[in-house]
């Protein structure tokens, strides 16, 4: 399969499209960054968090660790926020202008 036919002085020029990549709306591919970056996000802090709270039942008492797991457990929450906030930011957006992000598909609105 041919992506296209490029001309020259001396003569054609094909270049062939990978099989590989079958990337064909660019809207698609922005749209499913996002949705893979967020639930890579979601699941650093669903991670952290149970890391913070395994350091917190496994140090016996001791004020430095429980320190550094309540510390854990903060940054995680934190992130949470952080996650949930972008999440929602790009919702408003998507409402208020128009714009269709998440939803499977980057499409600006049409004019009027």
């Amino acid at each position: 399969m041919l992506l296209g036919t490029l001309l020259a002085q001396g003569g054609d020029i094909t270049v062939p499209q990978p099989n590989t990549v079958k990337i064909t709306d660019v809207g698609k591919l922005i749209s499913g960054l996002i949705g893979i970056a967020m639930l890579l996000a979601a699941l650093a802090v669903f991670i952290y968090l149970i890391w913070g709270g395994f350091e917190w039942i496994t140090s016996g008492g001791d004020k430095t660790g429980v320190e550094n797991a309540r510390n854990k457990i903060t940054a995680a929450l934190i992130g949470l926020v952080i996650v949930a906030s972008a999440w929602a930011i790009m919702r408003m957006i998507e409402f208020f202008f128009g714009i269709t992000v998440i939803s499977g598909t980057v499409s600006l609105p049409k004019p009027y």
